[in-house]
């Protein structure tokens, strides 16, 4: 999970939005959370909403439109972060719809929605509001995530982060591929190849699990980084070099 920026949705999909929630709105209290499932999917609606919130929420996604929870998969389904269950006037909410694949939506989050026991906040991270390194610590090398904060340990347990092996082992591999790829940055642009450079880090970001591209910068700054790249002082010298951090931070 990384941190993204929320876009601005098309005039006319924000216009039917607002029509929507006004109608969730209008509707007797004890009638809402069944007038907006109706309205979601009613086939009207969803055609005149889909298409708009599908697109803006692919551009926003990481690489090629990927899961905005687990990285990995295609995001292929509109989320309701807070779901429309529980919170049916946030249905139609441009701020309360993610990103994400069909597993991730359907098998692991569903409408589970962990709230603080101290003060009823949501316990799991938006990354279009929050920064997601905050509360999330990748182990590099072994591909698993460790739980800063009570919000990182519910993303971990809700989307099972560490319980399906090929997120575990796709993050392993994504390592490997990530090093690999600043090494060959630093190769390239030496030998004055500037174009050749820009392309590795556009397609150093574009691969799927690029959570773990920014783990690795973000730990680099970490106090503790000799033991989080121990043994890996090499790499570690180059995620830290001023013209390798600029290079791909900037494309972040």
């Amino acid at each position: 999970m990384i941190r993204l920026k929320r876009a601005s949705l098309p005039p006319d999909t924000a216009e039917h939005l607002t029509t929507y929630t006004e109608q969730i709105e209008q509707t007797a209290e004890a009638d809402r959370k069944a007038r907006a499932a109706d309205l979601w999917a009613h086939t009207t609606v969803r055609r005149r909403v889909r298409d708009g919130l599908l697109a803006t929420l692919a551009d926003m996604a990481p690489g090629h439109q990927r899961c905005m929870y687990c990285g990995d998969s295609q995001g292929t389904d509109i989320d309701h972060f807070e779901p429309k269950s529980l919170a049916p006037l946030r249905t139609f909410e441009w701020v309360n719809h993610l990103l994400a694949c069909a597993y991730c939506n359907s098998n692991q989050k569903r409408n589970s929605f962990p709230r603080s026991e101290r003060d009823g906040s949501p316990l799991l991270l938006d990354p279009t509001l929050q920064e997601p390194l905050e509360h999330l610590r990748l182990v590099l090398p072994v591909g698993r995530y460790k739980g800063l904060t009570p919000q990182g340990d519910a993303c971990i347990a809700v989307f099972g982060l560490n319980d399906r092996g090929v997120l575990v082992d796709g993050r392993r591999t994504a390592y490997v591929t990530a090093k690999h790829s600043v090494e060959l940055w630093r190769i390239v642009t030496d030998r004055g190849q500037q174009g050749k450079g820009a392309e590795i880090v556009r397609a150093a970001w574009n691969r799927p699990l690029a959570d773990v591209l920014a783990a690795m910068f973000h730990q680099s700054r970490h106090e503790n980084a000799e033991l989080l790249f121990l043994g890996e002082e090499e790499t570690l010298g180059l995620l830290r070099d001023r013209d390798v951090r600029a290079a791909f931070l900037s494309h972040a």
